[in-house]
């Protein structure tokens, strides 16, 4: 059986997110048969329709584009904005939907997760997955992570210490991989 690669996703730039620690925390903790590496958007430009149409695309596009096509399934991490998905999030859905026949998201698996205030980011999440689905992509229902950012379930460092968080991504990912491995199985 080939290793799952999954890409991560965080709608947040900061280094000390609890999203980017969510992120972390799965990449050190991928079951056997599954790396996730974690996109850097920090120099990723919004999307602007003449940047898509000069000669070369910006270098971190790019290089965006290339760790989409080589993913076997995505990793979003959902910080909330104003009831809503943060702008770096938004702002990469839109640059690889505009990548031909939408190749680089059409029938991908994803997993969501994310941390926030009072509800964790559970509005941005839903608001996420009507995002999906016009993009085609295939978000795994369950578990639901919506970890709370501020209250002592994280370090300075923005590193998840709350062992029921921990355990709902570990979780998340198995059902991950069981996800990415049915929707690749061809039917019979």
């Amino acid at each position: 059986m080939k290793t799952i690669k999954v890409l991560g996703l965080c709608g947040s730039l900061r280094k000390a997110s609890t999203n980017m620690g969510l992120l972390r925390y799965a990449r050190a903790h991928a079951p056997e048969g599954m790396e996730v590496a974690i996109a850097d958007l920090s120099e990723v430009p919004f999307f602007n329709q003449d940047l898509e149409k000069l000669e070369e695309r910006p270098a971190a596009v790019t290089r965006l584009y290339n760790q989409l096509e080589e993913a076997d399934a995505l990793l979003l991490a959902c910080p909330e904005y104003n009831y809503s998905m943060a702008p770096a999030l938004k702002n990469v859905l839109d640059w690889a939907s505009r990548a031909k026949d939408n190749r680089l998201l059409a029938g991908k698996p994803v997993a969501i997760l994310g941390s926030g205030g009072g509800l964790g980011s559970a509005r941005a999440q839903y608001h996420l997955r009507q995002t999906c689905v016009y993009l085609d992509l295939h978000p795994l229902n369950k578990p639901e992570i919506f970890a709370k950012a501020f209250g002592g379930g994280f370090d300075d460092k923005g590193n998840p210490t709350d062992e029921s968080v921990q355990t709902l991504i570990r979780t998340l990912l198995d059902k991950l991989q069981d996800w990415t491995e049915m929707l690749s199985t061809p039917d019979e």
